[in-house]
Order: C-alpha cells, then structure tokens, then sequence
C-alpha cells in the first residue's frame, strides 16, 4: 500500500482550507488525515466539533467517498458532476452540501 507523501498532504490541506475559509463559514478549520493511499478530510466547527467530511484516494486523481455518519463509515460516491473522481476542493464542496444542506455547493462555476 502506498502512502501519500507530506509534500502532497500539505498542499491539499492548504487548498480545502482556503476553501474552507471562502465557502464554508460553519468550518472554523478543516484537517487532513492520512493512512496509506486515503486522505481524510474533517471539518472543525467553531466550538471544535470535529466533523468526517470524506475520504480521498491518492491515485492519478482523487478518488471519493463520503463519510456515512449513520453506518460510521466511508462509502464510495460519485461528486455531482458524476464523477467518482476530482479535486479536493470539488469533494470538501460535495460533502460540505450534503452536510449543511447546501445544495448550491453542486453549481457549476461555469
């Protein structure tokens, strides 16, 4: 099992927080977790309520799955352009949508 590099979990950190910080005001911060090939994204809330967001895998690009907290596991999903695959940023707007009822996070910015 590969596992994903500093040099890579630190950018994708960097890019879900300024995400974070410009659509996500719920989030006081989001961290990123690695274990093998998976990077885990959870959101912290401003009364340090640690929420699972979702899971990605390292692969030439990023494999989803969303946190499902009534089974407390990860399920593989498909992001709304329907894709089982993107960047960070598309998978934190995914789950952020989902888990603050937010269906404009699923807009096209095109």
């Amino acid at each position: 099992m590969s596992t994903i590099p500093e040099n890579t979990r630190l950018p994708v950190l960097q890019r879900v927080r300024d995400r974070a910080r410009e659509c996500w005001p719920a989030l006081a911060d989001v961290a990123v977790r690695t274990l093998g090939s998976f990077a885990y994204l959870d959101g912290i809330t401003h009364d340090g309520e640690t929420l699972r967001l979702c899971r990605l895998r390292s692969t030439a690009v990023w494999g989803f799955a969303i946190y499902l907290a009534s089974r407390e596991s990860y399920e593989q999903s498909v992001l709304p352009t329907g894709s089982p695959a993107g960047t960070p940023k598309d998978a934190l707007d995914c789950a952020c949508g989902l888990y603050f009822n937010d269906p404009t996070a699923w807009l096209s910015d095109a």
